[in-house]
């Protein structure tokens, strides 16, 4: 009798089997077809432009392109060496003003004012700096540094460009630094703050080795996106075709050269091979760029494990 039963069961069973022509999985297969174009769509320009640049730029990079100067109008023989050692001392400037006063803002907000009203403010504040066009903040920089030539009576400068990136890279720093510590179990503070610490101990010696991977991750997106304006610093470090002293504090508080500016400079000139320097320009800021964001992933990654 359970013999019989047991067969009447798996004869009136549904039937489970895939049906390709069903109404339903016809409507599913078509929106899956669909998602999966729009991400396709989504991810096409990053692709193009990447691949414009290796194609266009990249067949130009040489030895000698990346060890010289560039070369007067008219002229083709020459490199774009001092604006790669501008764009690297221009965004040191930039890391080294933004990363102590970002990490000390997402540490107050972390640790001492989670929920007050200036804590509110501030992470308000950020919020909406963040979303500032990058142009305001290098008219704020030439408004209050370079025309009251503020620093030693120094107007465009490396130090005024590192200025106005720095407050690009504020926002992104200050929020994963505020997000990185609140990641830390509070049994870590407590168990610091009962052996006796301090606060201020606690933050030093505890939170922050602990939430050290995602500040950093913070800070190398901050130090990606500052490296890639333009805006800021044709406002602030203007542009040079020459060396600059940097091994004199007059160097840096002279105008200098970057990569993105070259890039704007170069790409309207009516020179073939001023041209071809931009497109050199932009492959190598391309790959600052990326190895950075890549950089970041791995920061992320590390953290996971």
């Amino acid at each position: 009798m359970t013999q019989t039963l047991t067969n009447n069961q798996v004869e009136s069973a549904p039937d489970l089997s895939y049906k390709a022509f069903e109404r339903r999985n016809i409507s599913s297969g078509a929106l899956s077809f669909l998602a999966a174009l729009f991400a396709v769509i989504a991810v096409l320009p990053l692709i193009l432009v990447l691949g414009y640049v290796l194609v266009q730029g990249g067949s130009k990079i040489s030895l000698a392109l990346l060890t010289q100067l560039p070369p007067p109008p008219g002229l083709e023989d020459g490199g774009i060496a001092n604006a790669i050692v501008g764009t690297l001392v221009v965004t040191s400037i930039a890391a080294l003003i933004a990363v102590p006063v970002g990490v000390g803002g997402g540490v107050f907000l972390a640790e001492y004012s989670r929920s007050g009203w200036f804590a509110q403010f501030i992470r308000f504040g950020t919020n909406v700096l963040a979303g500032v066009p990058s142009i305001i903040a290098g008219v704020f920089i030439y408004g209050t540094i370079v025309t009251s030539r503020i620093l030693f009576g120094n107007a465009y400068s490396a130090v005024a460009g590192g200025m106005a990136l720095a407050v690009l890279m504020l926002p992104t720093v200050i929020k994963t630094t505020d997000e990185g510590l609140k990641l830390v179990p509070d049994d870590l503070r407590r168990g610091a703050l009962g052996v006796g610490a301090s606060r201020f101990v606690t933050v030093v010696r505890i939170t922050l080795p602990a939430a050290l991977t995602p500040i950093a991750t913070g800070v190398v997106l901050g130090i990606a996106r500052a490296a890639g304006e333009t805006a800021p610093l044709i406002f602030t470090a203007l542009f040079s075709p020459f060396w600059s002293d940097l091994l004199t504090p007059e160097g840096i508080f002279a105008p200098i050269a970057t990569l993105s500016v070259m890039i704007y400079n170069f790409a309207i000139m009516p020179y073939e091979f001023h041209n071809e320097l931009a497109w050199a320009a932009s492959f190598v800021l391309v790959v600052m760029i990326l190895a950075l964001n890549l950089f970041s992933r791995w920061l992320a990654r590390f953290a996971a494990k």
